[in-house]
């Protein structure tokens, strides 16, 4: 029996929770990667996967950003189906992970403008490259994202990850190409600050 998504919405509500996994399936094929997985977390908690590679982390966390679908079961992020509610669920939550689901031909500002009307921030640019200047790449604003390194890539990805100030913050290896200093600050739940050492900017 199909349930009305404004009772799902209570239920998380009334448990405090953020997700709720229960009996998730996910195979490829004849091949199963979760097999009924169950899991809660609870609002203002932190969940860290561990496992080999192959495990099913990132299919988890794909599942949960609405990027694949399951195979059987449920996945709740604050109450809303990931299937059923993929809107309500995209708008709570962030992802970083090491694919930065940026696109390449595009600049860096224009990446992100895409994103804050996907995600209906309607930041303006002024906001959109004082984020940039907190993680050292407002000078990078005009480059086109392929012609940066991967580091520089990543820091973009952190920004295009919170420019919506998500409820539910999901990373599959977030620290992929980053230096020491911005994988320090992304640890401590926040983006590198203003005062840390930028890229070099382009001649």
């Amino acid at each position: 029996m199909q349930v009305p998504a404004a009772l799902r919405q209570y239920e998380a509500g009334q448990q405090g929770a953020d997700i709720q996994v229960s009996g998730l399936v996910k195979a490829y094929g004849a091949l199963p990667v979760l097999r009924g997985l169950g899991l809660t977390v609870h609002k203002g908690e932190r969940l860290l996967l561990l496992g080999q590679n192959g495990s099913g982390k990132t299919t988890l966390l794909k599942i949960l950003a609405t990027l694949i679908r399951p195979t059987a079961g449920r996945a709740l992020v604050q109450g809303w189906d990931v299937v059923e509610d993929r809107d309500l669920v995209r708008g709570r939550i962030g992802l970083l992970s090491h694919q930065t689901y940026l696109y390449g031909e595009m600049t860096v500002l224009e990446n992100l403008r895409f994103y804050s009307q996907m995600y209906s921030a309607e930041l303006e640019e002024d906001a959109l490259r004082q984020r940039l200047h907190g993680v050292g790449m407002d000078v990078w604003r005009n480059a086109q994202v392929r012609t940066l390194s991967r580091g520089m890539q990543q820091r973009v990805a952190l920004v295009r990850a919170l420019l919506h100030a998500p409820q539910v913050l999901l990373l599959d290896e977030p620290d992929t190409g980053l230096d020491q200093r911005a994988a320090d600050s992304l640890s401590r739940g926040a983006p590198p600050a203003a005062g840390a050492e930028p890229p070099r900017p382009p001649r």
